[in-house]
């Protein structure tokens, strides 16, 4: 591809980094694999770049979409991976005293892994609910219908209340 279309493909990823970012950290607890998903991100909307089709969707719409797909697929290898080596490692970090934290770190903490440990779709749903897009968009991302968007961010708040619920317990 010629420069110019580098050059716009640079500046589209610059200016929706957060994107790749958040869905990133919504995917990997661990730095070094969200360092590979962001890289596996940015090299598959490169390779879908000159399909992109302005009148289809925005960039961000664009972007979201593809991030979690491939985020999707990542985890799914992932997930296989860590069976087969064991959860030793991620168990001994977690064990790994990072310092005083405070309580808005922990309870952030807490949703994190909450929100990490949801099925694959219910886990982009939230994410981009807490992105605050419309149910319109984030049903034009993930390929539902607006009512299932509105059904399932309502069934997942109430989940999310109940895990925090049992932990002050």
């Amino acid at each position: 591809m010629d420069s110019a279309i580098t050059d716009q493909f640079l500046a589209v990823v610059e200016a929706h980094k957060g994107i790749i970012y958040k869905v990133a950290h919504a995917w990997c607890r661990q730095a070094e694999d969200r360092k590979d998903l962001v890289q596996e991100i940015i090299i598959q909307l490169w390779k879908a770049f000159g399909h992109y089709d302005s009148g289809q969707a925005r960039y961000s719409t664009w972007i979201y979409r593809i991030a979690l797909n491939v985020a999707i697929s990542f985890y799914r290898k992932e997930t296989r991976r860590q069976a087969a080596a064991g959860r030793l490692e991620a168990a001994v970090l977690e064990m790994v005293d990072t310092g005083p934290a405070t309580e808005t770190d922990q309870q952030l903490l807490l949703l994190q892994r909450f929100i990490h440990d949801l099925r694959e779709l219910d886990r982009a749903l939230i994410l981009l609910y807490l992105e605050e897009k419309s149910h319109q968009e984030i049903a034009e991302i993930l390929g539902i219908s607006v009512t299932n968007v509105a059904t399932k961010i309502g069934r997942i708040k109430v989940l999310l209340r109940q895990q925090f619920s049992r932990i002050k317990t």
